[in-house]
C-alpha cells in the first residue's frame, strides 16, 4: 500500500528580461498580484507607481488565463519575427 504524498506541484516561474522570478503556489494569490500590478500601472502617473506595472501584471495573469496567454504568445511571435534579420 502506498501512502499519498503531500508533494505540491513545482512553483511557477516567470522570466522577465532574462531573470527568473518564483511565483506563489496559491493560484488566488497569483491572480491578486497580477490584478494589483495592473491597477497600479493604470495609476502610473502617481509617484512610485509606474506604467511598467501593466505588462508585468499581464504576464503574471497569462499563467492563469488562456485568453491572456494567447495574446502573450501572439505578441512574442510578432516580436521575434520583427527582430529577425532578413
Amino acid at each position: 500500500m502506498t501512502a499519498m504524498s503531500d508533494e505540491q506541484p513545482p512553483a511557477r516561474k516567470i522570466s522577465v528580461f532574462g531573470r527568473q522570478f518564483t511565483m506563489p503556489r496559491s493560484r488566488g494569490l497569483r491572480i491578486l498580484i497580477g490584478v494589483v500590478l495592473i491597477i497600479g500601472g493604470i495609476l502610473g502617473f502617481l509617484p512610485i507607481l509606474g506604467f511598467w506595472m501593466v505588462p508585468i501584471g499581464l504576464l503574471v495573469l497569462s499563467y492563469e488565463f488562456a485568453l491572456v496567454r494567447r495574446h502573450r504568445r501572439r505578441f512574442v511571435v510578432w516580436w521575434e519575427r520583427r527582430r529577425r534579420p532578413d
